[in-house]
């Protein structure tokens, strides 16, 4: 009866643990951070490029774009294919985060703020030892860039 009590306990246990999801399961279709994406009204990046004038400081915008890097330690940022060979970086405010398994290729819609950014050298190389960069690479970079910011407030996950 000891013996049955145990196994009955240890299988319990085991089916009770097994259906839970961790953080780091991809589940395409959910969102992430604090505001729900609406998908009706989103344009394909390429337009969100064309539409953002940089002159007249922060805009918002929900698009689609394919996601080209994901942050390896945590999936605090990813970067965004531009549809030319080119990326941009989103970091997601207040640093949410998706799961960084996430797959290279992967659609998103994202929601947030576009911006004009000067980014310094310490947090460059911060960002390339997140990628997984090697120490050759993060020590050549040596100077700040001023590129295309995006604060994402949320992202939905869709293929």
């Amino acid at each position: 009866m000891k013996k049955l009590l145990i196994v009955s306990f240890s299988a319990s246990l085991l089916f009770s643990c097994g259906g839970n999801k961790s953080e780091n399961d991809i589940v395409l279709g959910k969102s992430y951070g604090p505001v729900n994406v609406d998908t009706a009204d989103a344009m394909n990046v390429k337009e969100m490029l064309e539409a953002f004038d940089g002159k007249k400081g922060e805009q918002a915008f929900t698009f689609l774009a394919p996601i080209d890097e994901v942050c390896s330690k945590a999936g605090c940022w990813i970067n965004v294919d531009k549809g030319n060979g080119e990326t941009f970086m989103v970091r997601f405010k207040d640093h949410f985060t998706i799961p960084p398994k996430t797959k290279i290729g992967t659609q998103a819609y994202l929601h947030g703020i576009a911006y004009m950014d000067t980014i310094s050298v310490e947090l460059l190389r911060h960002f390339a030892e997140d990628a997984g960069k090697s120490q050759e690479e993060i020590e050549k970079i040596t100077k700040p860039a001023f590129e295309l910011g995006f604060e994402a407030d949320g992202i939905t996950l869709v293929k």
